[in-house]
């Protein structure tokens, strides 16, 4: 029988997904109307559904509000939200930039749409951060004592968020999608579930090797994202992915071959019960 926590944090697993897919189309319907009017602030990049990125729009919801605006009040945005990867004299000029000629009514009908849009952003940030939060709480309450009333050091969550690119996230949707395959250590029933296994098909000559479309897209979506992290942040995965690019993998298939790396280590580790150590001569020879 499962844990009251982990069938808890499935479900706020699974709600953290549904209000990042809401958010998502949101912020695609925020894109749209930018594009009728107001095409610079698109060129700030990064998230739209941002809460910095919608204090700003508020300060400037058009062209001409823009060539009003103090400096002073996007550098007061900009400290608010810790955003560093802007100044208030770049987004001045980025926004007082040459504005586009449109028909009379569309700036006005386009912002109504914008405004309409933030009003239902704002509260879907809050949920989400309000998920991540209790995904946490969660995860800590799942490490648990055990008979004797003693903490156990090297619990499964342990062991698992100190895997390189892993996240609540992540973590979450490994224990909650893939529990009984994680508690059986069993590798090769993960790589299924997780779309890390390939597919090979044969008639007569032919072999033909593709990704596997049967599995939990879930667990799929959480292991692209482990790979996409551990890269950023792991030698040995960098370099198996180097490697993977340099043999003329794509992006996506030599990530695929990361993360099912990232699984064989992680079920010798939960055998084990040892933390992850990049220089262990298992974890190198994986890398191979």
């Amino acid at each position: 029988m499962e844990e009251p926590a982990v069938i808890e944090l499935r479900e706020w697993s699974r709600m953290d997904e549904e209000l990042k897919q809401e958010r998502t189309r949101l912020t695609n319907r925020l894109r749209e109307q930018l594009r009728r009017y107001y095409p610079q602030m698109l060129e700030l990049g990064g998230d739209l559904g941002g809460v910095w990125f919608l204090d700003l729009w508020e300060k400037a919801p058009t062209p001409a509000e823009a060539a009003r605006i103090r400096k002073a009040s996007i550098a007061a945005i900009l400290k608010r939200n810790r955003i560093r990867r802007h100044d208030a004299a770049g987004v001045l000029q980025i926004l007082r930039q040459q504005p586009l000629r449109v028909n009379r009514g569309t700036t006005a009908a386009a912002q109504a749409h914008i405004a309409s849009l933030i009003a239902r952003l704002r509260p879907l940030n809050q949920l989400i951060d309000q998920a991540h939060t209790r995904l946490g709480e969660l995860l800590a309450e799942i490490v648990t004592e055990d008979d004797a009333g003693e903490r156990k050091e090297q619990r499964d969550v342990s062991i698992l968020s100190s895997l390189p690119g892993v996240g609540r996230i992540v973590l979450a949707t490994l224990l909650t999608e893939a529990t009984q395959a994680l508690g059986e250590r069993d590798y090769h029933t993960l790589r299924m579930l997780t779309g890390a296994a390939p597919v090979t098909f044969r008639s007569g000559k032919s072999c033909v090797v593709k990704m596997r479309q049967a599995c939990n897209k879930r667990l799929r979506n959480a292991m692209y994202h482990w790979a996409l992290v551990a890269i950023q942040h792991d030698a040995v995965s960098r370099e198996r992915y180097d490697e993977l690019r340099g043999r003329g993998h794509g992006h996506a298939r030599a990530l695929r071959s990361v993360s099912d790396r990232l699984l064989k280590v992680a079920c010798v580790m939960l055998r084990n019960r040892t933390r992850y150590d990049p220089e262990h001569r298992a974890v190198r020879a994986t890398a191979a």
